[in-house]
């Protein structure tokens, strides 16, 4: 009877340390229910980077505005922040690459949100620009005596269409169609007609860069000439770092494509450093026309 007993109670404890589990278990689960999602949607971890790419951006805007006033260091200041927002792009992609492609976070409903985001991003880019045109606009079509009476002012002699700018012109409309052409082909899962397609884009990108780089060293006058070497140095010098940002975004999204990270249906990536360039191209247009030849009309 002894060993029956002995039989019964380690069943009776186990059964009741089996119920006290299970309790447990459901007590945890009714805890932690709140972390459950229920929805296609990201929720993304907590990251150091917006704070990190904030300051980086102050320092980059505050450096460069003491480094045009002659200030002390205005330089130094510019190029950390700089090189801070350098090291953002970088890891920030690098978190967003890992969700996307390893983590698959990137469900259609997210991609949708993203495509709405990078869409908004390119008409805020759109005002950005449209304010330069509006100074330059507003300083051509009716220019005041200090500038002469007239567009171009009479002291500016003004860099011609028909050199640098055209051939600049020809770089970017090439690499617009060149990236069009990558586009289509990994919707059709040709992927070394993507890697073409993205070279070509990135060498041109890098020409045009150096021609800009070489018409700026040549160029017969500077930012202090009045309000049309202003006009001239911040409408083609943002637009200049636009064209370093796109380039950057496109030898990632090349990078990418070596490594296999998008599919036919899923290469937001590369979807939108493409719309960024098309807009980048867009941009260049209306410099060419409306700065370059219409403004350098005498």
């Amino acid at each position: 009877m002894t060993f029956f007993n002995n039989i019964f109670n380690k069943f009776d404890n186990k059964q009741r340390e089996y119920h006290l589990n299970k309790q447990l278990l459901f007590n945890k689960k009714e805890q932690f229910k709140y972390l459950k999602t229920r929805h296609s949607y990201h929720l993304v971890d907590p990251s150091p980077w917006p704070l990190i790419a904030s300051l980086g951006a102050f320092f980059l805007t505050t450096g460069m505005v003491s480094y045009m006033h002659n200030f002390m260091g205005g330089g130094r200041l510019l190029a950390t922040g700089f090189v801070v927002i350098l090291y953002v792009m970088f890891t920030w992609w690098r978190d967003i690459i890992r969700e996307a492609t390893y983590e698959e976070q990137h469900t259609f409903s997210v991609q949708r949100g993203l495509r709405l985001g990078m869409i908004l991003f390119i008409v805020s880019e759109i005002m950005f620009f449209f304010a330069f045109f509006w100074a330059f606009f507003h300083s051509s079509l009716s220019p005041v005596f200090n500038v002469g009476g007239v567009w171009p002012p009479e002291a500016i002699e003004t860099i011609g269409s028909s050199g640098i700018p055209l051939t600049n012109t020809f770089f970017l409309l090439s690499s617009g169609a060149t990236v069009t052409w990558a586009h289509h082909a990994i919707i059709v899962r040709a992927k070394k007609q993507a890697i073409l397609g993205l070279l070509f884009t990135v060498l041109l990108a890098i020409l045009f860069t150096g021609l800009q780089g070489y018409e700026y060293y040549e160029a017969p006058f500077n930012i202090t000439d009045g309000v049309f070497g202003s006009c001239f140095y911040m409408a083609t010098g943002f637009h200049g770092f636009h064209v370093f940002v796109g380039t950057i975004s496109l030898i990632v999204s090349l990078i990418r494509i070596i490594f296999n990270h998008f599919t036919a249906t899923h290469h937001f990536g590369f979807e939108s450093a493409a719309w960024y360039w098309h807009f980048v191209d867009v941009v260049w247009l209306f410099l060419f026309i409306t700065v370059y030849w219409w403004g350098g009309i005498h």
